[in-house]
Formats: structure tokens, sequence, C-alpha cells
């Protein structure tokens, strides 16, 4: 793994990040394949399957022939820094598409334990779904924009280049 240049442990980095994309846009396959295969990998990855996202991944690529790779790079968009905030925003968005005035539900935690939180977050569940599903597509769509410019750019450079 990376150094971190911001806190000097290993782990993910902006470096790291920056590698990744660099090794997907260097994928030598076509534009919409890899923009395809990314959008269709960050949708997994924002999905509210956690724990299945990489073999959905992996198992989706296969089915629809994208690029292995690139799809499980798209997965890994969500990741054990990234997912709470994802997550939690998600369902924040979700829950505001379906109007809900008080998100967070009172819970008594002098006397909670696990059975009861879960109960108390059941009314979170459909934003959660909702809100990871139109999350994952909209940075889907996103994603697919960002990776086929980028591609469609470094084929013209290659092209044009005396």
């Amino acid at each position: 793994m990376e150094q971190n240049f911001l806190s000097g442990q290993k782990g993910i980095s902006i470096l790291a990040l920056r590698d990744k994309f660099k090794q997907v846009i260097m994928t030598n396959d076509s534009p919409k394949r890899i923009a395809l295969s990314f959008s269709v990998g960050i949708f997994i990855g924002m999905s509210p399957f956690l724990g299945l996202h990489t073999i959905m991944g992996l198992a989706i690529a296969w089915i629809c022939n994208l690029n292995k790779f690139v799809t499980i790079v798209g997965v890994y968009i969500t990741n054990p820094w990234t997912i709470v905030p994802i997550y939690t925003f998600a369902t924040w968005f979700g829950a505001k598409l379906l109007g809900f005035q008080q998100i967070i539900p009172h819970i008594n935690w002098s006397e909670a334990n696990f059975y009861q939180i879960l109960i108390e977050m059941k009314p979170l569940l459909l934003p959660f779904l909702i809100g990871t599903t139109l999350l994952g597509f909209i940075s889907g769509l996103i994603g697919y924009i960002i990776i086929y410019v980028s591609m469609r750019k470094k084929n013209s450079l290659v092209i044009n280049k005396p």
C-alpha cells in the first residue's frame, strides 16, 4: 500500500486514487466498454447490497462481457473509508425524496440494545434503498461521462501524436 502523505500512515490516498484512474484510462479497450464497465461498477458499489459488491461486480462484468478490472475499480469507490459517508448521505437523500421531516429516530441510548436499535432504524430502510439506488445511478452516469470523455481525449492525443 502507498504511504499517505497527509497522515504518514499506510492506506488510501489521493495518489492511489489518481493511479487507479490512470490505469482505467490506459486500459486497452473501447471508450464505451471502459466507461460502461466503470459506471456499472460504481452503481454496484453504491448499491444497498453491502458484502456482495465484489461478487456482483464480477458476475455482472462476466455476464455482460464488461472489463472486469475496470468494473471492480468502480465497485471499490465504496470502501471502508467511504462507505459510511456514502450510505449516510444516500439515506438522507432517500428520506428527503420521500418527504421525511425527522430522519434520525429518537433512541434511548441508556436502555438500547441491538434489537431495539434495529427496530428504531426500520423506518430508514426504504430511504436507504431508494437513496443508494438513485445515488448509484446518478454517480454511475457521471462516472460514465468522465471516463468516456477522458478515454476519447486520450485516444485523440494518441492518434494526433506526431
